[in-house]
């Protein structure tokens, strides 16, 4: 049904980040091999960045609106020279879009984009190696393992259920009925869930590839699993964030989506109550990576090498609480850890099978997605 788990990207399991945090547990992370040579990595690498404080560039992201907005507010307080030209959509889109444009780059980098996305880009040798400023400071696990990365890692997101508690109780459900995935089959539920389409929106995808790998990757448990939830959507749709916001305006029960976006309407004052599911919640990883191109900007250097930074981790922090420089926090819905709540996800195995999944999911279930 998939690909051999030995494809050339080599992730050993970028979620034992569990057991490195906790145990010390050796992980890797990789993408494709890229033809690039370390001479001519180095080039970028060594790039005199002299001129990298002015000019414009064109960044492809899958962050938020709300938040990227927030975060060049700061970038441009230090760097008012540099024009930064976004292209926001959802990740689906946005992986599909860089690929299209594989022989003629557009983007100048890309910023906040899950990195099993990454890892396909790299596989099709799209990425140019770049090491920021401070990126020893980034945890190995959260960065490609080359001698000069492809891509480095800002912050995790997870599959978070937002629950309407009010129109919940119309069904004669309390939150305490809501707690696993298992709980989202039940009976009174039947058209009252929305949720993200896998093939346009990263949380999608990595809530389908994380009941594949609960239920067991290698058997058809999955797909049994999402067919009986097929019965209790009532759309998909093509935003991660979406869904989350149905819910705060009752216009769905629940909806599946992440961690920030459930939390925001909470924070909204919305009546709304956050469920991380109780098997644990899929994930991926937002990432930075300089594009492949014949002339590299120097101000997309310096873009990097900001967004890595110690001031743009501390804006990270405030959406997400596990950051790729291991010094997180804490948020609303979760106590403890909020580390304990990631399944162990194999994005070696997602980025090899990624186009099969999709691909069967679309035959499947795409009946139900609406228009953008």
């Amino acid at each position: 049904m998939y690909k051999n788990k030995k494809t050339t990207l080599v992730i050993m399991g970028i979620m034992a980040l569990v057991v490195t945090m906790l145990a010390g547990l050796l992980v890797g992370c990789a993408g494709s091999t890229a033809s690039t040579t370390d001479s001519q990595a180095a080039s970028v690498e060594s790039t005199d960045n002299s001129q990298g404080e002015s000019g414009e560039i064109t960044v492809y992201t899958a962050l938020e609106d709300e938040q990227i907005e927030e975060y060049l507010k700061v970038f441009n307080a230090s760097y008012p020279n540099i024009k930064v030209n976004i292209v926001r959509e959802s990740t689906g889109i946005i992986t599909a879009r860089l690929l299209a444009e594989k022989d003629n780059p557009q983007a100048d980098l890309v910023w906040g984009t899950a990195a099993s996305s990454l890892l396909v880009l790299d596989e099709n040798n799209m990425l140019e190696p770049y090491a920021p400023a401070g990126v020893e400071n980034i945890l190995p696990q959260f960065k490609s393992d080359k001698s000069i990365p492809t891509w480095v890692g800002i912050d995790v997101w997870e599959t978070a259920f937002a629950v309407n508690i009010v129109e919940l109780e119309k069904l004669g459900l309390t939150i305490d009925d809501i707690k696993s995935y298992d709980d989202l089959l039940r009976p009174e539920l039947q058209g009252h869930i929305v949720m993200p389409n896998p093939a346009s929106s990263g949380t999608g995808l990595l809530t389908v590839t994380g009941i594949l790998q609960i239920k067991g990757k290698d058997t058809d448990a999955g797909w049994k699993y999402l067919s009986d939830l097929h019965e209790n959507i009532d759309q998909y749709v093509h935003s991660g964030s979406k869904p989350a916001k149905m819910a705060g305006a009752g216009e769905c029960v629940i909806g599946i989506s992440f961690g920030y976006a459930c939390i925001k309407q909470v924070r909204e004052g919305l009546p709304v109550e956050v469920v991380f599911p109780a098997e644990g919640s899929g994930w991926d990883l937002e990432a930075n990576a300089l594009m492949k191109k014949n002339t590299i900007n120097p101000a997309a250097l310096t873009f990097l090498d900001w967004a890595i930074s110690d001031e743009a981790m501390a804006l990270y922090k405030e959406n997400y609480p596990i950051l790729a420089n291991g010094r997180g926090g804490t948020y609303d819905g979760i106590s403890g850890d909020p580390v304990k709540q990631l399944i162990d996800n194999d994005l070696a195995w997602v980025a090899a099978n990624r186009e099969d999944i999709l691909t069967q999911w679309n035959e499947k279930f795409d009946g139900k997605t609406v228009a953008q």
